[in-house]
């Protein structure tokens, strides 16, 4: 019988999730969608010294507004504690199974695959710096284990109290010798590497009662029965202790098939993309904004204006192709297109203005009405009242495809709501001048007088026969009744912002601005 898809992204809650978290989580998602199987949010918060919070509601807030929604995991915004017929593998979140850690770590010790380590911050600070004093590194396992404080080196009679007596000891994985471990990888293909490279990790702290991310993650997995694991290639490292643990449990029938997804890269040179990089260049880093707790504030996608799917089409080509050169894609047509085998081995060099070009294509691609109703926040923002929608509707008809985001609406037509209140000083100096507007006032006075059709289309010919019928320079012209009526020479069409300001406006705009600068 073959085995259900079922996959996990288990992010830690120590900070708001970076995008290249939120592609992890993408990738899981399309990959499980794709083959009819299930996706799983789980909450990996055994690291309790660097626990943040709020970073767990940020993290399920961020992939609800991303469009990636659990099958398991998350219910209303919260992680389920319980079992149910819903969620059968609850609870999702791993400080609430701590209770089922231990047996699986001291099993380990029992069949003779992990150690207890007595050892002190201070003894290993001491053998570190010894390592250290010869010109070497080191690490604790088969070649140093034997001169340290565990259960290998010393009489059970004197560690076996020492469970009981202290509460600083740890459960460590015994590193095999001289043993290749053979490892295959979904995207990088196959592995070997030697144990005797390795180190023998704790899995188990008796100060917390918690596991470290190797135990409880393969147990877990285990238990949840993921079939893949898609992760950030800075656990490739970690995977053969992963790969001896399901050894060592007798899980290998079990054992998930592992992929190991390369980094986000800086937009210049080479490195992981960092919030640094966000803050000098001017973008943001994260889904969502993220105040820290010293009340600093890091931009967030969503609060800068990017649509959710404008977002999450750019994530998916950060280190995937369709195999064609389509740029655009829906979650569906994602789903149907996502391949780990088009995934890229090498990092994917993040680029904010492809960024910007995806939220362009994707507002010129949304209704009026939806983008009518997406700028009405930011018009009550400025203080402007919900106009007519009808004339709403064509005002955003008129100025979406110079926008790359829902805000630049009010960059680009602001003097449509409302008349300005000065002048831009460098057109003014270049085209006010008596022998333009004294001419400007005149082409004003057409307007006003003009019995046609009051709409674009009726009113551009007219205009434009006139000012060329007297053969005044149309470029100072319109330039100049456009500062009077804009406030600056750029901006629509004259024809467009008369007959959408109506003439009254017109005429009382014509009115302030000889007024402030004859």
């Amino acid at each position: 019988m073959e085995r259900k898809t079922r996959v996990r992204f288990a992010p830690s809650p120590t900070g708001p999730l970076h995008m290249g978290g939120v592609r992890t989580a993408l990738y899981n998602y399309l990959y499980a969608k794709q083959r009819g199987g299930d996706f799983i949010i789980r909450i990996e918060d055994t690291d309790s010294n660097r626990f943040v919070p709020g970073a767990e509601q940020y993290i399920i807030e961020a992939l609800d507004w991303c469009g990636i929604i659990p099958d398991e995991g998350v219910e209303n915004g919260k992680v389920v504690e319980t079992p149910s017929e819903r969620h059968p593998h609850a609870p999702y979140r791993q400080s609430q199974r701590r209770g089922i850690y231990r047996k699986y770590a001291e099993q380990l010790v029992e069949n003779g695959y992990a150690y207890y380590a007595f050892d002190s911050a201070e003894e290993l600070s001491a053998a570190r710096a010894a390592c250290e004093a010869e010109g070497k590194t080191f690490i604790y396992n088969q070649f140093s284990r034997m001169k340290l404080r565990n259960s290998l080196s010393l009489p059970e009679s004197e560690w076996r109290p020492m469970l009981e007596s202290r509460n600083d000891w740890t459960i460590r994985f015994r590193m095999p010798e001289n043993t290749i471990v053979k490892m295959d990888d979904m995207i990088r293909g196959h592995v070997e590497i030697n144990t005797d490279t390795l180190d023998d990790k704790v899995l188990w702290k008796r100060t917390d009662e918690l596991p470290t991310y190797h135990l409880a993650n393969i147990v877990d997995d285990h238990l949840m029965e993921i079939s893949e694991v898609i992760r950030g290639e800075e656990w490739l490292p970690s995977l053969p202790l992963h790969y001896l643990l399901y050894k060592a449990f007798g899980w290998e029938d079990t054992m998930p098939r592992f992929a190991h997804l390369s980094l986000l890269l800086k937009p210049v040179g080479n490195g992981k993309l960092s919030k640094r990089d966000g803050d000098k260049m001017g973008f943001p880093v994260f889904p969502l904004q993220w105040v820290n707790s010293e009340g600093e504030v890091s931009h967030g996608y969503r609060e800068d204006g990017y649509f959710p799917d404008a977002f999450v089409n750019m994530l998916a080509m950060l280190g995937w192709n369709p195999g064609d050169d389509r740029e655009i894609f829906s979650m569906d047509e994602l789903i149907q297109a996502f391949s780990m085998d088009h995934v890229q081995k090498a990092g994917a060099k993040f680029n904010p203005d492809k960024a910007k070009w995806y939220n362009k294509e994707y507002l010129r691609s949304k209704s009026d009405s939806e983008l009518a109703d997406a700028f009405i926040p930011v018009l009550s923002s400025k203080g402007i009242a919900v106009p007519d929608r009808d004339w709403l509707l064509k005002v955003v008809a008129l100025i979406k495809e110079r926008a790359t985001f829902v805000a630049d609406f009010w960059t680009i037509a602001s003097y449509l709501f409302k008349a300005p209140e000065e002048y831009a000083e460098k057109d003014v100096a270049k085209f006010w001048k008596e022998e333009n507007y004294s001419l400007a006032f005149k082409v004003a006075d057409f307007i006003l007088a003009f019995d046609g059709e009051f709409s674009k289309e009726g009113l551009e010919g007219p205009l434009e026969d006139y000012i060329r019928g007297n053969e005044w320079p149309m470029g100072k012209v319109m330039n100049c009744l456009r500062l009077m009526l804009a406030g600056s020479a750029s901006g629509l069409g004259i024809a467009d912002v008369v007959t959408l300001i109506g003439k009254e406006e017109v005429a009382r705009r014509v009115a302030a601005a000889k007024a402030a600068l004859c």
